[in-house]
């Protein structure tokens, strides 16, 4: 059914009208994510193509078997890269509810930063990954993976080019959790919105950038809910001027629970 034709299914229950109008509008800027990102993807998949394309000729023209093992390899190499791309945004798409499924945070981060590979290049942002292996957890790939990119694209607009964004994983045993970071270079938050910013629709961004994302004040809050369904801990630091750091804690998942998804 579409939804975008229907009324919430209230009556005389302004609270519950709000929030029905609340979640169906992060549903709308879920969807709006996946759209941009097909749209950034457009780009590396021509390139993807071209690659494909040139590589067929040469292999076609050049008949001695090193080029031609050459020219396939490189033939695999793309397609695996647009299988993959196209597999993470189906993913998004499809971003169920559940928040049991043992997952693998590395992965997810890995993936993340391929999404958004040729906008960071774009922008001309550096990347630093500080990653090392660390227990399986419990969670939703997908709300995970819309987790990192809205953490990312935000430290991306606020540094908006020639910059630094600092990815760390690492196990942290004194609170046996896996820990998350996110840290740029960027303009920083001043101290009195620092509270403010998981508020619903409060934004301090005043329309869309030149990469079209704009503020509609859902996305730390979105974020915010996606950390508590996964029973994790946020905490955020800023210094105007020097940059913003997320770091969030996930509880490990119990031995039993504890095999990898396929």
């Amino acid at each position: 059914m579409d939804q975008s034709n229907t009324k919430p299914s209230v009556d005389n229950d302004p609270e519950r009208w709000i929030a029905e109008l609340e979640q169906r509008l992060v549903q709308c800027e879920r969807l709006a994510s996946v759209g941009e990102l097909a749209s950034t993807t457009t780009h590396e998949f021509n390139n993807i193509l071209m690659t494909i394309l040139n590589y067929a000729k040469l292999g076609l023209r050049h008949k001695d078997d090193a080029t031609r093992e050459k020219a396939l390899t490189r033939i695999l190499d793309a397609a695996n890269r647009g299988a993959k791309i196209t597999s993470l945004v189906l993913g998004l798409s499809r971003s169920g509810s559940s928040t049991n499924d043992p997952i693998d945070l590395v992965a997810i981060v890995e993936d993340a930063l391929v999404l958004l590979e040729k906008e960071l290049q774009k922008y001309r942002i550096h990347v630093e990954k500080e990653i090392s292996s660390v227990p399986i957890m419990l969670g939703s790939a997908g709300q995970l993976q819309r987790l990192l990119l809205n953490l990312i694209t935000n430290a991306r607009q606020a540094i908006k080019e020639n910059g630094t964004i600092r990815v760390v994983v690492k196990h942290e045993a004194k609170t046996n959790s896996v820990v998350l970071t996110i840290r740029d270079n960027g303009s920083g938050i001043p101290k009195d919105v620092l509270p403010k910013i998981f508020d619903r629709f409060f934004t301090t961004k005043t329309g869309p950038d030149a990469s079209g994302k704009g503020g509609t004040g859902l996305g730390l809050t979105a974020c915010k809910q996606i950390i508590d369904d996964h029973r994790g801990r946020i905490r955020v630091e800023s210094t105007v001027g020097k940059g913003t750091a997320f770091t969030i804690r996930f509880p490990v998942a119990s031995a039993s629970r504890a095999t990898p998804a396929a």
